[in-house]
């Protein structure tokens, strides 16, 4: 294959890693909506450390565990930060 080649596959691959991405943050949306509702924060450091370990074990590579740690944290802490603006937002249209 040619670097072109293997660019366009790449192209594809971030399509996909992109819609995959917006999926798992409409779910967070939901869980951060059944947390309000709950009086849950939005923050749980449990559950999130069992997110990124469950990505380390199950991380084959070539990407090290701590790249795959850092990644899953981005994704998490963007999770939080839909959760929180949202709560921001039905608590200022509760008023």
């Amino acid at each position: 294959m040619t670097i072109e080649d293997w660019r366009v596959e790449i192209d594809k691959i971030d399509a996909e890693l992109l819609r995959l991405l917006n999926a798992r943050a409409e779910i967070a949306v939901r869980v951060g909506e059944s947390k309000r509702v709950a009086g849950l924060s939005v923050l749980n450091r449990g559950r999130e450390r069992e997110v990124v370990e469950r990505a380390r074990r199950g991380n084959r590579g070539p990407l090290d565990g701590d790249a795959v740690e850092r990644l899953f944290r981005a994704v998490i802490r963007e999770s939080r930060r839909l959760q929180t603006q949202l709560a921001a937002e039905a608590q200022e249209a509760a008023r």
